[in-house]
């Protein structure tokens, strides 16, 4: 019910930038029916999401099922490719500055490592 509302909402606020946009105005009714459409087509759409992953024997939504889920769509599969492929590359840097920094670290402790090797094997020597 409170996701309902919050589609609602939305979909009131956007058809009041389209309304002061275009100069025109939207009723109650056709607000409604916008909202109850998009809450409907979003039922749906997560349905198909979850049989795209069960299909694939998965228990995750993927990127590549909601790409599957715009494929009607010619300018909302370009727009999810997109943006697709600009977070897997922000990912990718992350991973990099991780691997950097832990590598850093880890040298350390096995400069660190090396030297008490090195300590220990003196000291048997010696004895």
């Amino acid at each position: 019910q409170r996701l309902k509302a919050a589609v609602h909402y939305t979909v009131g606020c956007l058809c009041q930038d389209v309304a002061e946009d275009k100069a025109m105005q939207f009723s109650k009714q056709s607000i409604a029916a916008i909202s109850e459409i998009t809450f409907r087509q979003c039922e749906s759409f997560a349905k198909d999401l979850e049989m795209f992953a069960r299909h694939a024997k998965r228990s995750t939504v993927t990127t590549e099922d909601v790409k599957l889920l715009a494929r009607r769509s010619n300018s909302l599969l370009k727009y999810i490719t997109q943006k697709s492929e600009e977070l897997a590359s922000i990912n990718m840097e992350q991973k990099e500055k991780k691997k950097k920094k832990s590598g850093a670290a880890k040298g350390g402790r096995a400069t660190g490592e090396r030297e008490a090797a090195v300590t220990e094997s003196e000291d048997s020597n010696m004895a």
